[in-house]
């Protein structure tokens, strides 16, 4: 018997992009429900998340938080669903997957809250302005189908959803190669699932 997936959320965070992702795998799993400022800082949820927030993952004994190391540790975790590249070829998939959990999260957040980074600050940040990473993103995507292999993988799950949000809510420039990649990605029947998951969801409340 596998063991069991308990998937800790709410449907207003980065965890609709975990059980995109869940869908994505095609697997089982138990939704945990919490509320911001409550079940989140409850001392429970403080022992699988000592920082009081979702999304995070518990796979039999092992917990994983943080949305890219869970999209990876799905990945390694149930290869048949066939959402990695074979370890030789991960350079790319790591690569992208990484710049949109750390470069490009870090400015989009630092261009939604006013964030200003003087020219000699620069070298102390890790990343560039966001319509600098959203053009880098742009241009790689630009005649590829997929972000970081022949097929689709977690990297797409990630980065897509970054996309995806960043489109919809103003926080990317809305360049072709982005609306385009996101378009295809947007109507896969797994993401579909999620998204209607988690909007009955939101309807609850």
């Amino acid at each position: 018997m596998s063991d069991p997936i308990i998937f800790y959320t709410h449907p207003q965070s980065r965890g609709r992009t975990v059980r995109w992702m869940l869908e994505e795998c095609g697997l089982d799993y138990q939704s945990e429900l919490l509320e911001y400022g409550t079940s989140m800082k409850s001392p429970e949820y403080l022992r699988i998340n000592p920082l009081g927030k979702v999304p995070a993952l518990q796979h039999g004994k092992q917990i994983i938080t943080e949305t890219a190391a869970i999209c990876a540790y799905l990945a390694d975790a149930f290869p048949a669903a066939q959402l990695a590249p074979a370890r030789a070829q991960r350079g790319a998939y790591y690569r992208w997957l990484l710049f949109a959990a750390a470069p490009l999260e870090q400015a989009i957040i630092h261009k939604a809250l006013g964030v200003m980074v003087s020219d000699e600050q620069r070298g102390f940040v890790g990343t560039a302005e966001v319509e600098q990473l959203a053009e880098v993103l742009a241009n790689h995507l630009a005649g590829r189908e997929f972000i970081a292999a022949d097929h689709f993988t977690a990297a797409d799950v990630y980065v897509g959803a970054q996309i995806g949000f960043g489109l919809q809510f103003g926080t990317l420039p809305k360049l072709d190669a982005l609306q385009d990649y996101w378009n295809r990605l947007s109507e896969r029947p797994a993401r579909l699932r999620a998204a209607a998951l988690d909007d009955a969801l939101l309807t609850d409340n």
